[in-house]
């Protein structure tokens, strides 16, 4: 997984992509259980890939770049 390895818990390290997708939003560095709880409870996000996929994110991504 390159430097993806390099932005999960080391417990996520070795996974492939479709189970880190599926994992919980903790499983990225620098996001603790209690940002998951505050993810899931404001915007029902329960996984890596429910936090990559959330329009509003999305939306966020996209404005910021047409910023640049």
């Amino acid at each position: 997984m390159g430097d993806i390895a390099a932005k999960v818990d080391k417990a996520y390290e070795t996974v492939s992509l479709s189970e880190l997708a599926d994992a919980p939003v903790d499983a990225l560095q620098g996001v603790s259980a209690g940002d998951a709880e505050h993810l899931k409870a404001a915007f029902n996000i329960k996984t890596v890939r429910d936090l990559g996929t959330n329009k509003h994110f999305l939306w966020a991504q996209a404005i910021a770049k047409l910023a640049e």
